[in-house]
């Protein structure tokens, strides 16, 4: 290996602990509190969340418009970082741009903000998926992008088992339904909106919901792109791995 290649894989095994790791007290009560929060809404209003987060991220995810970019290979790991860094760099200005014009618009911006940001992020996705030289038209890669998703905005509690598909991805696509339908769009939706209420709440408050939607938005796509680039890393090893261990046989 590269020495950039020895150092990104030690950034990688550091990231592969956090992952793992137990949630903390403050994780755990923070996470109880919005569960009995959830408990309290109805379900029908429940269903209506999943389906509108449902259909907007199938909307994102499977428009033709997003499955344009032609992956980059024959680079190396060091090249392909680069360019998907400045793939991070040019859409965290961008949502944070995105973030301050609608916090500064309070409650009534705050539901423009929603479909906006998460448009920003999956295309986002989709920009780095083709820097680490996978194809976006294939239909497993695109659910590859739906599971970095959930792993970034997951609760502590609920990232080990993304986690396990994530790291086994070879082995656990081929277990892949073929339809997306068979997603489980509750938990993903619920884990999502939990963790963005958390950190955007304030962003419908009059006056300062500017700074605090441009600061939540460049934030949040920064732990987007740090945990994308680290999913592929661990693609790109596990995948040098076997080719290692096929030429030793």
């Amino acid at each position: 290996m590269t020495p950039y290649e020895y150092r990104a894989q030690a950034e990688l095994l550091v990231w592969q602990w956090k992952m793992r790791k137990e949630p903390s007290y403050v994780n755990r009560l923070a996470k109880g509190i919005q569960t009995k929060i959830n408990n309290f809404i109805p379900e029908k209003v429940h269903q209506g969340v999943t389906f509108a987060i449902e259909k907007m991220v199938k909307g994102v995810l499977f428009g033709a418009k997003y499955t344009t970019s032609k992956p980059r290979h024959y680079a190396s790991l060091r090249l392909r970082e680069i360019y998907a860094k400045k793939e991070i760099r040019i859409y965290k200005k961008t949502a944070s741009l995105e973030g301050a014009i609608t916090g500064a618009g309070g409650f009534v911006m705050g539901a423009v903000d929603f479909p906006a940001f998460l448009a920003i992020k999956m295309k986002m996705l989709f920009a780095i998926a083709s820097c680490y030289g996978f194809d976006v038209k294939e239909y497993k890669e695109r659910l590859f992008i739906l599971y970095i998703f959930q792993l970034a905005f997951s609760s502590q509690q609920g990232r080990s088992a993304i986690f396990d598909r994530v790291a086994m991805w070879d082995v656990y696509s081929r277990q892949l339904p073929e339809k997306v339908d068979e997603f489980d769009w509750r938990t993903f939706q619920q884990e999502y909106r939990d963790y963005i209420d958390l950190a955007k709440m304030a962003q419908l408050i009059p006056i300062i919901g500017a700074a605090v939607g441009a600061v939540a938005n460049y934030q949040l796509v920064q732990q987007l792109g740090n945990t994308s680039i680290n999913c592929y890393r661990m693609r790109i090893f596990n995948k040098n791995k076997l080719n290692s261990n096929e030429d030793v046989l």
